[in-house]
């Protein structure tokens, strides 16, 4: 294999609580699959172990959004989780897709970016055919060089395991992640934007005020922080530097609003869709589009 560094793996919204983040995301008409327990390991090719989180995923065949909760907190923290929801909770995580996690390591280090190297992940999963054990690699860049959130580049292993059809089909419609609001402090906008570029090995092209990313089927915008209100009016601000929202393609925009307001939550109307402010989504903004 060769580095191929392209669309979005996953997005992660993190949480202490992962019985109500379930729930909410459940009212929104996500299809969710079981919970699993993670198995991590903290150095690279050391085993792993059981670890603090778990996580309940929005599955749609090419990517997926993870709820990632604390579920133990006795338990080893290998990936520094905890740590993590110290600074805040919410959207905190951004992982681009790999089809060789080692190649990946060695051209982001070539680059300049420093990395963690290469973790294994494990975690056991419910299959058809029984219980199976999904795999995955993933490098992770040093968070203090990633101001916006936590930043990584991930490979699957056993990628049926993880996208079983079963979970693939969604109340609201969904069919993808369409892709990732970034809003980059003005004084890091510049830095942030040229990491990107250097990561997915593409220029970015502006569009309006925020610089936009092609990510195989998705896009990365990155917006500043100054900018922010006339895209998102009124949303937190969790930090300088931050993940603002995550777009989800949907077959009947109609439909998946209105089963969103009936579950109970408000929506604010967009240019493209709808939004589902992330003080009603656990820290992560929802911006519903047409597929």
């Amino acid at each position: 294999m060769t580095d191929s560094t392209r669309g979005i793996h996953h997005t992660a919204v993190l949480t202490s609580d992962l019985d109500g983040l379930v729930r909410t995301f459940t009212a929104f008409g996500f299809t969710l699959s079981p919970r699993s327990r993670h198995l991590l390991g903290a150095r690279p090719g050391q085993a792993p172990v059981l670890g603090c989180t778990a996580n309940q995923c929005a599955l749609f065949g090419d990517s997926y959004i993870e709820l990632l909760g604390i579920v133990d907190e006795h338990a080893p923290d290998p990936w520094h989780t905890r740590e993590m929801a110290k600074e805040y909770e919410g959207f905190r995580m951004l992982n681009l897709e790999t089809d060789d996690a080692e190649a990946t390591a060695r051209r982001l280090a070539d680059a300049g970016l420093g990395t963690t190297g290469v973790l294994d992940l494990e975690r056991e999963v419910d299959t058809e055919e029984g219980r199976r054990t999904v795999r995955a690699r993933a490098v992770h860049l040093d968070p203090g060089s990633t101001p916006e959130g936590y930043v990584g580049v991930a490979q699957h292993r056993t990628r049926h395991y993880v996208h079983q059809p079963r979970h693939l089909t969604h109340r609201n419609g969904a069919r993808g992640l369409g892709g990732v609001l970034l809003v980059a402090d003005d004084a890091e906008f510049d830095a942030i934007t040229r990491r990107y570029a250097l990561i997915l090995r593409t220029p970015a092209r502006q569009e309006g005020a925020m610089a936009v990313f092609d990510a195989g089927a998705a896009r990365l915008r990155v917006l500043r922080a100054s900018d922010a209100g006339e895209v998102l009016p009124g949303e937190p601000a969790p930090a300088p530097s931050y993940f603002a929202a995550m777009t989800i393609v949907v077959d009947d925009l109609r439909g998946a609003r209105r089963l969103v307001e009936d579950n109970g939550t408000a929506t604010l109307s967009t240019r493209e869709g709808f939004l589902v402010s992330a003080r009603d989504a656990y820290g992560a903004g929802l911006l519903f589009a047409a597929a």
